[in-house]
């Protein structure tokens, strides 16, 4: 339940839904070659460096620290990427609470966005216990009951014979599939997290045998909620009147105007609403740390170094704030919120997938390590190491492809923004390199 709490999302379900009859293929696909990847690797690592975790210390054992840092960049400048998504999302959800209208409203998303994030900034310099645990309690109330609801009127929605708006008969051999393939960015975004797993092997009894059974029914729990959703979104909603950031109330609405519950969609906004808040607490605080540990290598200068009396790095979370707040702003000068929305995951998810490369690489580097530790049986680790791979390679390619029709109308456009972006966000890392270069005159090397 810890693993599918940190992951499950109902937030990327209408993004998924987007796609309707190709989703099978794709979530089975991005599981074989990302999500028993990616848990596998975490936990082997996870056990095998118990007392420096996260992939900074991952990578820097296999290729130095200045692989490290730019690891640990490309998680942080992710999530700056990522977080917009999540607010326009509670926003959105949030409008279902006044006026369901005023969630395609810019400034009323805006507002709402920029509201919620620094009041959640604020609440972060607590410390990491207190936001913890309204990660867990909230997010359980907002997002497994919700899911499980909308995946039981999605049932009885076919059982009772109400027309179905998924397309079955996508081709995947002819052009069509440059469309459907985009499913593959949606859905990687709903795995990302999953190396969070393997902080948990230590805490497990008989490691060995039990973590994999953790990750076979996490995954069964995951593909079912995710999926099921996704397809009780795309039976009632027509591709194109999708909205991504207030297509889960939409369907709720839809479903509860049919089954006359009407008076449960606000209940359902609130819910989500402070589930999806509360979850995504955690979250803010964790690349923080992250940028905290290439700041304590000497990446950063040592204002940035600098913790309050909760361990909290405080600068670190105001230039974060500050950030996402400039990517939030952008939304008044974008002509379509799909496509913004669109654009922020898309560059999110392979700011990611490269993140995730230089995990399976230092896996590959450092071989097995037989002396202690959880061990992955030796066919499936090199199995690990090259799907997840191939996994992160296929995603990235896809994310720079033109994006479906009806998310974008100028494709190239939008495929220049993806690598735009992906080069901007990238390039500080080398600052960083300089920097510690600077002060050390030289270039640091792995640890033997």
């Amino acid at each position: 339940m810890l693993i599918v709490s940190a992951i499950d999302s109902i937030r990327t379900l209408p993004t998924s839904a987007f796609f309707g009859g190709s989703l099978c293929f794709f979530f089975f696909l991005a599981t074989i070659l990302f999500l028993l990847p990616v848990a596998f690797i975490s936990a082997e690592f996870s056990s095998r460096f118990p007392d420096k975790g996260g992939v900074f210390y991952w990578v820097l054992h296999a290729f130095g620290d200045r692989a490290g840092a730019l690891t640990v960049w490309l998680q942080w400048i992710n999530t700056m990427v990522w977080y917009p998504t999540m607010l326009l999302f509670i926003a959105g959800t949030g409008a279902y609470l006044l006026d369901p209208n005023l969630a395609q409203n810019k400034m009323f998303l805006l507002l709402g966005s920029l509201i919620l994030f620094w009041g959640m900034t604020l609440f972060n310099l607590n410390g990491i216990k207190i936001s913890a645990r309204i990660n867990s309690i909230c997010g359980s109330i907002g997002t497994i009951f919700p899911m499980i609801f909308l995946i039981l009127l999605g049932v009885g929605w076919v059982a009772m014979g109400y027309p179905v708006a998924i397309a079955w008969n996508v081709r995947l051999s002819s052009f069509e599939w440059l469309d459907s393939s985009s499913a593959l960015v949606s859905i990687m975004a709903s795995f990302l997290g999953m190396e969070l797993a393997g902080v948990h092997v230590g805490d497990i009894e008989n490691p060995q045998k039990n973590f994999p059974k953790a990750i076979g029914y996490s995954v069964f729990i995951l593909l079912t909620t995710l999926l099921l959703g996704s397809l009780s979104i795309a039976a009632v909603i027509p591709k194109e009147e999708i909205q991504f950031i207030g297509g889960i109330m939409q369907t709720f609405t839809t479903f509860c105007d049919v089954f006359h519950l009407s008076f449960l969609v606000p209940v359902l906004a609130f819910l989500i609403a402070i589930g999806s808040t509360g979850g995504s607490v955690n979250w803010l605080l964790s690349p923080a740390k992250g940028l905290l540990q290439a700041a304590e290598h000497g990446f950063l200068p040592n204002y940035f170094s600098v913790k309050n009396q909760h361990d909290v790095p405080v600068r670190i979370m105001i230039v974060q704030a500050v950030l996402v707040s400039l990517l939030c702003l952008a939304i008044q000068s974008v002509p379509s919120i799909n496509a913004y929305y669109w654009v922020l995951m898309a560059v999110s998810t392979s700011l990611y997938m490269i993140m995730y490369m230089f995990m399976f690489a230092a896996a590959w580097k450092l071989k097995r390590n037989v002396s202690s530790g959880y061990q992955i049986p030796k066919g499936l680790r090199t199995f690990s190491i090259f799907s997840g791979l191939a996994g992160c390679a296929i995603t990235i390619f896809v994310s720079l492809l033109p994006s479906p029709d009806a998310v974008v109308e100028n494709k190239l456009t939008y495929s220049l923004l993806v690598v735009a972006g992906l080069l901007l966000l990238i390039s500080p890392v080398g600052i960083l390199w300089r920097y510690k270069k600077s002060k050390t005159g030289n270039i640091l090397v792995p640890f033997e």
